[in-house]
């Protein structure tokens, strides 16, 4: 299966771009036709499964909370889901509570993924040249899952992603177009909300839910 394969390739670049002490995270959530597809930068060690004694899917984000205040902002995940993410410590995510957070994302048809899979120990600033080998195996990932748009987090992701230079805050919902093989994409670069970019999160919020309301046509 096309995942197994390029989760072995994400486990070999990490070695050589990553912390050696953590597991490469993956991605997670709709993969058949998802209505959106996340576009992060790259995982930390503040992700559970990052951990390699964890026995459970390398998903993105587990046993953090801040991201889930997006997605609960633009509608992307059940309050009562919420709820429970925010009552729990990041220890105290196991494989059967993620895959019930995970089955959320997926009934609201979103696919969550990062243009890196080398998870580092902390949020530090990579080089262009980290992610240049990733890109190849993201555009796989997209071609296989097909997603009606694509939303990318930060000026460097979308930069990378897009093949040209972005600037977040000059092409606030905009669209770009981004052809992979046959099929052409809807692509929005939009400010990244966690970390350092913390403070832009209001901006990420108002940001998607314009584009999920003018871009997105639901079924």
């Amino acid at each position: 299966m096309l995942f197994e394969e390029l989760n072995k390739k994400y486990d070999k670049l990490q070695k050589i771009y990553g912390d050696p002490s953590l597991h490469s995270i993956y991605n997670g959530g709709c993969m058949e036709n998802p209505d959106v597809c996340f576009v992060f930068m790259n995982p930390t060690g503040r992700n559970i499964a990052s951990n390699p004694l964890w026995e459970g899917p390398y998903y993105p984000w587990l046993g953090t909370k801040n991201i889930w205040d997006l997605f609960l902002a633009v509608h992307l995940i059940d309050q009562t889901i919420y709820e429970e993410i925010k009552s729990k410590k990041g220890t105290e995510w196991t494989p059967s509570f993620l895959e019930k957070v995970y089955d959320n994302v997926k009934k609201h048809r979103v696919f969550i993924t990062n243009l890196g899979k080398c998870t580092q120990i902390d949020a530090r600033p990579l080089t262009n040249a980290y992610f240049q080998d990733y890109l190849p195996l993201l555009e796989k990932e997209i071609d296989f899952i097909r997603p009606k748009i694509i939303i990318t987090l930060g000026n460097q992701v979308s930069s990378l992603f897009l093949g040209q230079t972005i600037s977040v805050s000059k092409c606030r919902k905009m669209c770009f177009s981004k052809t992979i093989k046959k099929s052409t994409y809807l692509c929005f670069p939009v400010y990244y909300p966690i970390g350092n970019g913390r403070f832009n999160i209001d901006k990420a919020i108002e940001d998607i839910s314009y584009i999920l309301l003018h871009y997105l046509e639901r079924d």
